[in-house]
């Protein structure tokens, strides 16, 4: 008995330290503008993808999964089970690509059971308090700003190479391609906690294929046939692939490959790839047809019996993830809160015979302030997909869609229609809530702002070449500005409101022009290769509310100006603008806002 008892507490002592006694560990990796089409496992001739080919042949897969079509909508119902629209996420740019505070992350869902949690890459669900991932159960978060590498909200004059990246908050240098740091910075991340007391979670998000266009000359060297777009997107793509099998490498050698699940799957159709091999699908990134919203989707779990090719083609969308990890962890979803996806986890079992019923998804493309009914929308079931409402397409017989059967089944066309009917009004009552920047709030008392997420009727300067291009202006002549910040003030007080034409990092006079910056390698130019333009400005105004509250002038040499006012707790809609010699407006590109005290 004694002996058996020692040999028991040896057992448990060899389980603890292997990690077979915890939860599965989880590396989520999901790419930016890479479709179906853009992996040789899936047909394409041309693209070289050797890791993740033989990830695919190891696989469980599932090849009816969707998303939505374009980044953060899908990154939305990805982090929190809800549908695009139901998250507040429905846009990439203008308020619109932030996920709603009341919203639930995987990071939190992971934490909250255990796991310590990290974030590379693109986040672009927020790049202020209370949206960011370092907000959002997180511990570790090492990432570029806005939806990509020189975007508005990222650090100025980032390009693909040797940039500057969010680190824990706070800026910090790096060498090397991004996509190459992104994974190093993982990989790091993997080796500190791989025999840790809590299992990780570790979310790397690629900006990558994303343009502009850019990586390694050697990569763009494998496909010496190809356009050079197309050579420095499936370079790109290449350039992922070898880091997924360092990391798989990696996996191995730590010896925890067997009990960590390795998802692999992307945010949209392809953006580029369309033009050599799309997989026989129409449309592209977004698209409400086909090419728009199927995506890959891998898991590799030895321990989990997911170790072998195997393919389901049962109909998922995006907001099954979370729900799916958090059934194969055993975790419990926070009290109240609802998902609209479900666990998919029997379709990833080879050896599952479960009865699966048939689903009717819905997923959108909206791209404007408010979403809008049947625009750009696809309604999913196993065989059907009924196009913005009018055209409907038997995808099993038909997976190119190119033959509208709608006259020919009206009977399904309403069916189909009833349901989008029943689920757009129940998400119509949540369009009218903003996702609103929060100022004052103890954990954020200095906000930054950025034109990438003025609320106006056309799309803003989202990234910093059109920032340096000047643009932005509404072109009627003495035309107000017509944008403005939606902000939430959690406490009554004194605030400080400093406009800048250029971004603190900058440094740099508001009437001042700036030289272009240096190029690196790609079939894109760099956004800080645009020439800084020089605009004659010659006032500031603070207007919030519609109301301009002050105006000073702008001197020749200076990099800000500074307001301070007070703020009542609630919604405002803040909107400083400049004013130029010939009478019009440009909006603040940059702001500061410091709570200063009640």
């Amino acid at each position: 008995m004694k002996r058996s008892f020692c040999f028991a507490l040896l057992l448990l002592a060899v389980l603890l330290t292997h990690g077979f006694a915890k939860n599965p560990n989880i590396v989520l990796l999901v790419t930016d503008d890479q479709g179906y089409g853009d992996l040789a496992c899936y047909g394409n001739p041309f693209i070289k993808t050797p890791n993740l080919d033989q990830l695919a042949s190891q696989s469980s897969q599932l090849s009816n999964y969707h998303v939505a079509p374009t980044c953060s909508p899908t990154r939305a119902a990805l982090q929190s089970g809800h549908w695009t629209d139901r998250a507040g996420a429905w846009h990439t740019i203008m308020g619109r690509s932030m996920l709603r505070a009341e919203a639930v992350t995987l990071g939190q869902l992971m934490k909250a059971n255990g796991y310590v949690t990290a974030m590379y890459g693109k986040w672009h669900l927020g790049d202020n308090y209370p949206y960011r991932p370092e907000d959002r159960g997180f511990d570790e978060v090492y990432r570029h700003g806005g939806g990509g590498v020189g975007q508005t909200p990222d650090l100025w004059d980032n390009a693909y190479f040797d940039g500057h990246y969010f680190h824990n908050g706070k800026s910090e240098a790096a060498k090397g391609y991004c996509t190459d740091v992104f994974f190093a910075q993982a990989n790091d991340f993997i080796r500190k906690n791989a025999h840790g007391d809590k299992p990780f979670f570790a979310y790397i998000a690629t900006n990558a294929p994303h343009g502009p266009l850019h990586c390694p000359q050697k990569y763009m060297d494998m496909y010496p046939d190809q356009s050079k777009a197309i050579a420095a997107f499936y370079g790109m793509i290449t350039n992922i692939d070898d880091n997924v099998g360092k990391t798989r490498k990696l996996l191995e050698e730590l010896g925890i490959a067997d009990n960590t699940i390795f998802i692999y799957t992307t945010d949209n159709g392809t953006a580029t790839g369309d033009k050599v091999y799309n997989a026989g699908m129409r449309g592209k990134k977004g698209s409400e047809y086909e090419g728009g919203h199927r995506v890959p989707f891998m898991v590799y779990w030895p321990d989990g019996g997911m170790d072998k090719k195997y393919v389901d083609n049962r109909l998922a969308h995006a907001v099954d993830v979370a729900p799916t990890l958090l059934d194969i962890i055993g975790g419990r979803t926070p009290e109240g809160y609802k998902f609209d996806g479900k666990s998919i986890l029997p379709l990833l079992r080879s050896n599952s015979k479960v009865d699966w019923p048939d689903r009717l998804m819905v997923t959108d493309s909206q791209r404007v302030i408010d979403p809008i009914k049947w625009r750009k929308t696809a309604v999913m079931s196993q065989k059907w997909r009924l196009i913005n409402g009018k055209e409907l397409y038997d995808i099993e017989e038909d997976p190119g869609q190119q033959h509208d059967v709608a006259n020919e089944h009206p009977n399904q066309v309403a069916l189909m229609s009833k349901f989008y009917d029943a689920w757009w009004a129940e998400l119509e009552p949540t369009f009218a809530k903003p996702t609103e920047i929060y100022l004052g709030h103890p954990n954020a008392t200095t906000v930054s702002l950025t034109a990438h997420d003025w609320i106006q009727p056309g799309p803003p300067p989202w990234n910093q070449g059109s920032i340096r291009a000047g643009n932005g202006r509404n072109p009627k002549k003495n035309a107000k500005h017509n944008g403005h910040w939606a902000v939430d003030v959690i406490r009554d007080g004194t605030y400080e409101v400093s406009v800048r034409r250029w971004p603190n990092e900058a440094n740099h006079p508001i009437v001042a022009d700036l030289p272009p910056g240096a190029d690196v390698p790609g079939a894109s130019k760099a956004y800080r290769t645009v020439p800084g333009k020089a605009i004659p400005v010659t006032e500031a105004t603070l207007r919030i509310d519609g109301k301009d509250l002050e105006t000073k002038p702008v001197p020749a040499d200076a990099n800000e100006v500074t307001f301070t006012t007070k703020l009542s707790t609630g919604s405002h809609q803040l909107s400083p603008i400049f004013v130029l010699k010939d009478g019009g407006e440009l909006g603040a590109y940059y702001a500061t806002v410091k709570y200063l005290g009640e």
